[in-house]
């Protein structure tokens, strides 16, 4: 399992993509009419039901949080990438998944969050971000404040909004793969955009093709938790992820991404894994305590058993780092003996990653 390997597959990928990906506007004339007098270099993509329009490629991007830079450094836009917030808790899975990035370098702003100063501190084109991701109301921080200084703003695909202002308007592996052509359009590197989404297609059909258990197990991802649990629904990346290994999703019915659920949820449930997002909120050890104290779930058989799954936030989040946990996620259900064998191996190799706990049951 090395990613050496697996990065070089991509670049492989990358050099057969016969074109390049066009995304032209759809809008209304006015739209047409401005990017038509931006240029031939004019670039337009759809995002969250609006056109997104640049003059030309993208050259300084500001992105907020894990997933999105994840997103941006697959695409082949490390170069346009300025500034970053929210990368310190998965650096280091970073700098594994993408070793030639030199994501070390990158120009870190803020702390956790964003605030508008960081963004008008660098002033960027565009900022990538979304609703819940960097975009909110409660920090005082929203696309159109950013638009109206003259930033242009891409919001990640996943928060995009119903109408009842619920995230989540598509399947999640819909969403990643239009985020990664759209930041590969957007700045200039839409066949390393294509090669990536190819991998991960690739990769995806090899999991749902393996062999599968007469039942299929249950799954209940534990974000957080003590009074509610913070946990994903059915548009959340966690749903692709687990449908893609085999696994149901406890929460599936909740039509939601990221949300609280009740302690009631869980015991109902009774999944055969829990699997945990590595956030620094909560340790895995106070998870875990949590889970064994708790009259909902302490006489549950996965906790009884310690059947838990530890994997880094970025992993969970959408981004192309999915398709890695859909994986490790396919190989603790073989473990627990809940899945025949499948022979696939994950590509990201995690075991490496010295600060994530909890995961001796990989063997």
């Amino acid at each position: 399992m090395t990613t050496s390997l697996h990065r070089a597959r991509i670049a492989g990928l990358a050099a057969l993509v016969l074109s390049t990906l066009t995304l032209s506007a759809c809008g209304s004339d006015d739209d047409t009419d401005s990017a038509g007098s931006a240029g031939a270099d004019a670039v337009s993509v759809e995002n969250c039901g609006q056109q997104v329009t640049v003059d030309e490629p993208v050259t300084e991007l500001y992105a907020y949080d894990g997933g999105i830079i994840s997103i941006v450094l697959a695409a082949g836009a490390r170069d346009q990438l300025v500034a970053v917030t929210g990368m310190e808790r998965d650096e280091a899975l970073l700098e594994l998944a993408y070793p030639s990035a030199r994501v070390d370098q990158l120009k870190v702003v803020g702390e956790s969050h964003p605030t508008l100063e960081n963004v008008l501190a660098v002033m960027p084109q565009m900022m990538f971000a979304g609703y819940g991701y960097g975009f909110s109301e409660s920090r005082n921080l929203m696309p159109e404040m950013v638009n109206e200084r003259g930033i242009a703003t891409y919001l990640l695909s996943e928060t995009c909004r119903q109408e009842d202002g619920a995230r989540g308007t598509m399947a999640a592996w819909d969403a990643l793969t239009t985020d990664l052509r759209n930041i590969g359009a957007l700045t200039g590197h839409s066949e390393t955009a294509e090669a990536v989404v190819a991998d991960i297609e690739e990769r995806r059909e090899a999991l749902e093709a393996a062999p599968q258990p007469d039942e299929q197990p249950t799954g209940f991802l534990f974000d957080s938790g003590t009074d509610a649990i913070f946990t994903s629904g059915s548009f959340g990346a966690p749903q692709a992820i687990f449908d893609t290994a085999g696994v149901t999703n406890a929460t599936a019915a909740v039509e939601d991404t990221w949300t609280e659920v009740g302690w009631e949820t869980l015991a109902a449930a009774d999944p055969d894994v829990i699997f945990f997002v590595d956030y620094p909120d909560q340790s895995y050890e106070d998870k875990v305590k949590v889970l064994k104290q708790h009259p909902a779930s302490r006489g549950l058989a996965a906790v009884k058993e310690d059947r838990f799954v530890n994997l880094p936030y970025t992993m969970w989040v959408s981004g192309p780092l999915n398709i890695d946990a859909a994986e490790w996620v396919r190989r603790a259900v073989e473990h627990f003996g809940l899945a025949p064998a499948s022979g696939i191996d994950p590509s990201l190799d995690i075991t490496t990653l010295e600060e994530l706990p909890g995961n001796g049951w990989i063997d």
